[in-house]
């Protein structure tokens, strides 16, 4: 096979955040540790997974990133907007997700990460009160803005390259509406201030614009739409989407594709979390824990096919919840109750009792989007980077038949889209190594 040009990752990687919260304070604490070298990157695929070659007899199993040219941690610099927090090490320490003793000693590197005013609207998250925002009230002059935040953030850190990752909350629920249909409908609606363009979306068109790719960590749909997915085009820059998949959506992914291996039949899956970190408190309002709720109930029938199964799936009871409990904090648990069943119909039970760290599990997917999503621009990728999938709930697709959420099938498609990027055979019957 003929390996793609891929350009060298040269200089330094700026990495965005639009939100300078728990999750991605975890990400840039965990970064800065990992490099001083006083913490292994747990959880990066990019940084700890390996890819096999050939066949297993050759026994070639280098890293990923040993074998493909992503940027060194070495060489990330970090920058971002909050509506509420000043700084990386402000909002770590109010997020609450890492001891005081781990902060002590990058303290002062955090403290130096300072966020940039943001682009914030109380309709899309009421139950946030942003302070820290920029007094503009078009949403063309909020896009220039932001546009102009990058171009200044490039030039004052030196960075031959940007990426930016959604890590805000989740905005209310919306549909696509006219205005998402074209880049020229979208941006009369910027200068019309359009009521159905979000922040999430007028900082997916400034990344867009400023030639950024994007990756959207959170339900909404920044870059899900038919305007953001021409302009990628257009402008030759990758995007991806939507939604980290963390906790519960994790252990989905993982189960279900077992039940269906081995053609066993499920009923019901009824599932519910409680969380007491910002995100949970956004979303104990019923307009933003609906789009999380959308997000969330996509992945069963894409992964078990009810309409080439409906004996085994096609009258399943799919039932989410997520309840806001301050003392709980980021240590999110998400309890499962599924109801299966196997050989002449007879019943039987999976519980699930999931306590887990929201933002130890989504600070690893921030850093492999940012490595991939520069890693796909410097190989001449634009528009849905879809074999990214395997780290988001509700994947961005192209396609008629929609996303792939069996996250063993997402692994292979991506780690085969590295190996075709490097010239090598795909591997199609075992992802061991």
């Amino acid at each position: 096979m003929t390996a793609v040009e891929i350009a060298p990752p040269t200089g330094k990687l700026g990495v965005l955040t639009p939100g300078m919260g728990a999750v991605a304070t975890t990400f840039i604490a965990g970064v800065i540790a990992a490099r001083q070298g006083l913490a292994a990157p747990i959880g990066s695929v990019t940084q700890m997974a390996h890819i096999r070659l050939g066949t297993r007899e050759d026994g070639l199993n280098p890293l990923i990133k040993d074998f493909v040219p992503l940027a060194s941690l070495d060489d990330i610099v970090f920058g971002g907007w909050d509506p509420i927090t000043s700084n990386a090490l402000e909002g770590a320490r109010a997020a609450g997700v890492l001891e005081e003793r781990d902060l002590a000693k990058i303290s002062s590197e955090l403290e130096g990460i300072v966020a940039m005013d943001a682009v914030f609207d109380q309709r899309w998250v009421k139950k946030l009160d942003g302070t820290r925002v920029k007094e503009i009230v078009s949403k063309l002059e909020q896009a220039q803005a932001l546009m102009a935040d990058i171009e200044r953030f490039r030039s004052e850190n030196n960075c031959d390259r940007l990426v930016m990752v959604w890590c805000g909350s989740t905005e209310a629920y919306q549909e696509a509406s006219d205005v998402h249909e074209s880049v020229e409908a979208f941006e009369a609606g910027l200068a019309n201030n359009d009521d159905n363009i979000s922040p999430s979306q007028i900082y997916a068109y400034a990344a867009l614009m400023s030639g950024v790719p994007f990756a959207n960590g959170a339900p909404n749909l920044s870059v899900d739409l038919p305007c953001m997915i021409d302009l990628a085009k257009r402008r030759e820059v990758p995007i991806v989407g939507k939604d980290f998949k963390t906790g519960q959506t994790l252990m989905k992914t993982l189960i279900a594709p077992g039940l269906k291996a081995r053609m066993l039949g499920l009923r019901g899956w009824y599932s519910t979390n409680i969380l007491g970190n910002r995100d949970g408190e956004v979303l104990d309002d019923p307009e933003n824990f609906k789009t999380k709720e959308m997000s969330k109930l996509g992945v069963l029938d894409t992964i078990l096919q009810p309409s080439l199964y409906p004996d085994l799936y096609g009258n399943i009871d799919h039932v989410v919840r997520i309840n806001y409990y301050p003392p709980r904090g980021d240590n999110k648990e998400g309890w499962d109750a599924i109801d299966i069943f196997g050989w002449l119909g007879y019943p039987m039970q999976i519980k699930i009792d999931f306590l887990c760290r929201d933002s130890i599990l989504a600070a690893p997917i921030v850093l492999d989007l940012a490595l991939f999503m520069d890693l796909a621009q410097r190989a001449g990728e634009s528009g849905v980077q879809e074999w990214l999938s395997f780290y988001l709930k509700a994947p961005q697709s192209e396609r008629d038949s929609g996303p792939e959420h069996d996250i063993f099938i997402q692994q292979t498609k991506l780690k085969n889209t590295l190996r075709e990027w490097m010239g090598e055979k795909p591997v199609t019957h075992s992802e061991a190594g």
